[in-house]
């Protein structure tokens, strides 16, 4: 019946469909792949044909239909779906599927406004000649179709109102090498561009989502986090509200520290008024952070900070609760809250917490980042001062409320300060951390705004990476990959535009970057190790310790040739401290694996030539970048054989990496059981790492007797990540979905939770 079907084509022609021609094009993307039958394909497809069918459906009924029989025993299907995508938006692009010249292809997409003008003006038509030499179009047909789909979704160029797509991923690709070098001297430059090419197009190095989508277009802002920090005054807390829009709208993720707002009734211009505290600031946030779509990319999001010292803190705890009414929640935001050595001691100890208003306790604000000791002898003071107005809670009772709501929600982070400072690329004197970000991986020093356009304040800005463990074969790949990566990083800070002054002054001085990894889950299976028994401590010991010592040694090499970060001096490393000397020494306990690389010539290095950066490293979720690269999420452990995410386009299957031959190497989340080995992994890879890592924390609650998981254990949990030195824990995943209700999933806190039972 098929036979006699008609097609319309592009130009509204309309003729007999060619079954031939659908059959050469399945068989061409089928070439090479095991276990793919082109007959199944062609007999979904078919049924789903209709009289007048459009060439357009026709492909993309061959694509879905492909993509359906992606499983566990057919896992190459995600490469024929993709091929087959390939075909189809090569044709939407070009009219044809053999892309057109480089050159010409940027004249045009200059001229239309789709691509920046600096590209024609810093390259001649000569270079770009040979650059377009470099491209190897075929590495299109390696993508999976989750990535391809992520790529059209996400990263290509196009018009988002129309549909219009006007790139190829090897034009992306070489676009974003050629902008990143495009000021290198020209004997050098485009032997950068081509390694670096080669490196990103291969799946060496994963560029986040603001690189991969905007570098080579008219937009340039880059930096996938942004953290801004607030004050306690209406003016700072309009700046705060300003630079959230400004930078929401250019594809960032924010992180907002309000930990300084005054709590509810505090006193305003000497008792003329009283405070109403944080909650409606907090919904002016929010109300910014909605107010842009990030141009269709992504949609805005923002994680707020205080600590858990904070009057109002049994408030702000409940924000994002299902339960109250909207008065009193605020849940398009997620929460960081921020403990230290003394909160958590409290609990061990069964002893209270007091909360107060920041304004009413001078210097305990700042001090709870820069200065441990003052910090307590601070709040000892002010809870035995009467004349301070306070609220005393049992440390007990308020950790189970925060990790009932951690639970519930799944989106109440923790920040541990202390760490965050003590272990700290940075001189917590001058330039204390007192926030992260969105994704809890970002440690860096910020100041509040008087203004939206002041100098003196600190938006602090990072550039991320990521290295594809996968990919890795050696350790010492890690050096021409970490000249790669901070170079181009480096060169992307000069390259992209500030909406801020304080922004620009801050990232000037600091030249902050933060390179990651995708691809751990995959990385532990080729060499046969795995999260929950120790096996894999002397592995991601001696893996990251290489990275960061490539990444500093890269650093070190650029500063000699293009001089060192403005601020270094208000880096640790100025003193000669590094990484390997500030860690929780409790790490020692679970992994005993020995530095493999001459650190102490490094630090002489550092200290005479000091870093271009101020830190480059960051572990990263790049849940939507790592698809690009068939790759296993950052450093967590996978849910599944096949992933199963939801886009706009539907449901996109991905399989793990080398399915066949790993499988029973690979450790699923879900049959991992505790969160101790994982946390121990963390622990030893923040002990190189100079920002920190996006952790997360899992349960089933099905594994206990009473089907819910026992407070004690989350509390344990908690007590664990800080004694190894765990900067930040992002999300608390909870089996069979992370639901806005979980209460009943969690038991009560236990009398043996406090008492000495639960060990820092």
């Amino acid at each position: 019946m098929n036979q006699q079907l008609t097609v319309t084509k592009r130009d509204g022609r309309k003729e007999k469909i060619d079954l031939d021609k659908i059959h050469r094009v399945i068989t061409w993307a089928a070439e090479d792949l095991n276990n793919v039958s082109v007959s199944q394909v062609e007999l979904r497809a078919h049924i789903q044909f209709y009289e007048g069918i459009t060439t357009s459906d026709i492909h993309e009924t061959l694509i879905k239909s492909a993509a359906d029989l992606i499983s566990e025993e057919s896992p190459d299907y995600q490469y024929l779906a993709a091929r087959l995508a390939v075909f189809h938006l090569r044709k939407k692009a070009f009219g044809q599927y053999e892309p057109p010249a480089l050159y010409n292809h940027v004249v045009k997409l200059v001229e239309m406004g789709k691509y920046d003008q600096h590209l024609l003006a810093d390259y001649t038509q000569e270079e770009w000649n040979e650059i377009g030499g470099y491209i190897d179009h075929k590495r299109d047909l390696n993508f999976s179709y989750a990535a391809v789909k992520q790529l059209e979704g996400k990263y290509f160029v196009q018009n988002r109102v129309s549909g219009e797509i006007y790139e190829s991923a090897q034009f992306l690709y070489i676009l974003v090498a050629a902008c990143l070098f495009a000021k290198y001297p020209q004997s050098t430059r485009l032997s950068y561009v081509k390694r670096f090419y080669d490196a990103t197009s291969t799946f060496k190095i994963s560029l986040p989502t603001p690189i991969m989508s905007g570098v080579r277009t008219p937009t340039r802002q880059f930096s996938s986090c942004v953290l801004i920090e607030c004050g306690d005054s209406l003016d700072s807390i309009n700046a705060t509200a300003s630079a959230i829009v400004r930078y929401v709208s250019q594809r960032a993720g924010i992180g907002i520290n309000a930990g300084r707002i005054r709590a509810l009734g505090s006193e305003i211009r000497n008792g003329e008024a009283f405070h109403t505290g944080c909650i409606p600031f907090y919904k002016y946030f929010q109300t910014a952070v909605k107010c842009c779509s990030q141009g269709g990319v992504r949609g805005g999001a923002a994680t707020v900070f205080y600590p858990m010292w904070h009057r109002e803190v049994q408030s702000l705890l409940v924000l994002k609760n299902n339960r109250g009414v909207e008065e009193n929640r605020v849940r398009h935001m997620d929460y960081g809250v921020q403990l230290n050595k003394l909160m958590y001691s409290r609990l061990v100890e069964g002893g209270i917490i007091s909360l107060f208003s920041p304004s009413d306790v001078p210097g305990l604000y700042d001090a709870f980042f820069q200065d441990q000791n003052e910090f307590e002898r601070l709040y000892l003071q002010y809870e035995n001062d009467p004349s301070i107005k306070k609220e005393i809670v049992k440390a007990v009772d308020l950790f189970t409320l925060l990790m009932q709501e951690r639970a519930s929600t799944g989106r109440i982070y923790i920040q541990n300060v202390d760490h965050c400072n003590t272990h700290s690329p940075f001189d917590a004197s001058v330039a204390p951390v007192r926030q992260s970000n969105l994704c809890l991986e970002i440690a860096l020093p910020t100041k509040p705004l008087a203004n939206v356009e002041d100098e003196n304040g600190e938006i602090a800005l990072c550039t991320l990476s990521a290295f594809n463990l996968g990919s890795i074969e050696s350790l010492d790949d890690f050096e021409e990959l970490s000249d790669l990566v901070v170079r181009a990083l480096d060169a992307l800070l000069d390259y992209q535009n500030y909406p801020l002054p304080a922004a620009h002054r801050a990232t000037m001085n600091r030249r902050t970057l933060g390179v990651g990894v995708i691809n751990y889950a995959y990385y532990l299976a080729k060499n046969g190790v795995k999260y929950s028994d120790g096996s894999a401590n002397a592995l991601t010991h001696k893996t990251f310790e290489a990275m960061q010592y490539y990444l500093l040694k890269a650093s070190m090499e650029l500063a000699k040739e293009q001089g060192k970060c403005p601020s270094f001096d208000e880096t640790n490393y100025a003193k000669g401290l590094l990484p390997i000397d500030t860690y929780k020494k409790d790490v020692d306990l679970i992994c005993n694996e020995p530095l493999h690389y001459d650190w102490n010539e490094l630090r002489q290095d550092i200290m005479k030539h000091g870093l271009r950066n101020s830190t480059l490293t960051a572990l990263m979720p790049s849940e939507t970048s790592s698809q690009i690269s068939n790759a296993t999420n950052g450093i967590e452990p996978p849910r599944g054989y096949i992933s199963v995410k939801a886009s706009k386009d539907g449901i996109l299957k991905q399989v793990v990496p080398e399915y066949a031959r790993l499988k029973d190497n690979y450790e699923l989340l879900w049959d991992i059981g505790s969160n101790n080995g994982y946390l121990h992994l963390v622990g030893i890879m923040q002990k190189f790492l100079d920002q920190a890592i996006s952790a997360n924390t899992n349960y089933d609650p099905g594994q206990y007797q009473t089907g819910k998981v026992p407070m004690k254990q989350l509390l344990q949990d908690l007590l664990t990540a800080y004694k190894f030195g765990v900067k930040t824990l992002y999300y608390h995943n909870t089996r069979d979905g992370a639901k806005d209700d979980q209460k009943d999933a969690v038991e009560t806190a236990d009398d043996d939770c406090a008492g000495g039972a639960c060990k820092i």
